[in-house]
């Protein structure tokens, strides 16, 4: 078997090529790990329903602005309306200050560092699909106290950020390991 070298041209084409594409792949990543997509599911398992603890549900919950909510329901039947303090302590569907309801599989994103209260029209409220959440501005503050002990072998979701930082990183770290041999193969080949 014989080595060939390439021209110096196409190796430093073909290495530009693969630089601009590593480079992507990492700006793409560190923004996709950058940007706050936790999502929470509400009432876990059992969605938006009726007969289920929110309370309990998001005391074992810490939320963030630019995090989601996921509303999982049957349109049929329920709805999900943000609505002020009072309306939601009385369970008083009319005025409300936004309906989210889409289609059953609604998200909806916190904005803003505050108390948000969510509740079911047509008196599904009374059954107990009524949410009350505080958003903090970020994770250096102290959300209130849990009224019940997490529990501790379950995963706080805002552990996932972290935990896909060390994923990207060292996917970044081999890329670019794997980039490097491969450059310094593409200007040789065999005959």
């Amino acid at each position: 078997m014989k080595m060939v070298m390439r021209s110096n041209y196409s190796c430093r084409l073909a290495g530009f090529r693969w630089t601009a594409v590593v480079i992507t792949a990492i700006t793409v990543g560190w923004l996709m790990t950058s940007a706050n997509g936790v999502l929470h599911k509400v009432g876990g398992a059992q969605g938006w329903n009726q007969n289920v603890n929110y309370t309990e549900w998001s005391a074992n919950e810490n939320f963030y602005v630019g995090e989601w909510l996921l509303f999982n329901f049957d349109k049929r039947y329920y709805n999900v309306l943000e609505v002020n303090k009072s309306s939601f302590e009385s369970c008083n569907d009319q005025g409300f200050m936004k309906n989210i309801t889409r289609g059953g599989r609604d998200v909806y994103q916190l904005t803003e560092d505050r108390p948000y209260y969510f509740l079911s029209g047509g008196g599904y409220c009374f059954h107990g699909m009524r949410l009350a959440l505080v958003a903090l501005q970020d994770q250096q503050q102290l959300p209130p106290a849990p009224a019940l002990a997490p529990s501790t072998n379950a995963a706080s979701p805002n552990s996932l950020p972290s935990a896909k930082m060390f994923i990207f990183l060292s996917a970044t770290v081999i890329s670019l390991g794997l980039h490097l041999m491969w450059d310094v193969d593409l200007c040789k080949s065999y005959v």
